[in-house]
């Protein structure tokens, strides 16, 4: 069977389609506990470095650049990326918690794992 990859916000609903639950932000969602997002890992290591998560500030239209600057720093983490992809039988959730639901780590870091699958 497929490994399957999803990304969703920390405020919607888990479900047990999530399978294995992963927080991929550097910091702890604001006015979420641990408790209701049922989080089976936090990855906060993988996340954006500091600097990159500021210059990017979600702006959508540094999104292609951000990608590149990120993938660089996934690139130094490597073992990160494949013990998340060894974590879930079949589906691994990417939790995060900007408000842009298509432009944020979640996504990028999606991608990039996507590609060391296949």
């Amino acid at each position: 069977m497929r490994k399957r990859i999803k990304t969703k916000r920390v405020y919607e609903k888990t479900g047990r389609e999530d399978g294995m639950r992963i927080l991929v932000d550097r910091k702890w969602p604001r006015g979420v506990s641990k408790e209701k997002v049922k989080i089976d890992e936090w990855f906060k290591e993988i996340a954006p470095s500091n600097s990159l998560r500021k210059w990017f500030s979600h702006k959508p239209e540094k999104w292609n650049e951000f990608k590149k600057r990120y993938f660089k720093e996934l690139e130094q983490h490597k073992s990160l990326s494949y013990e998340i992809i060894n974590k879930g039988k079949v589906n691994i959730t990417l939790f995060y918690s900007a408000a842009d639901i298509k432009h944020n780590n979640a996504v990028a870091l999606k991608e990039f794992l996507m590609k060391e699958i296949l």
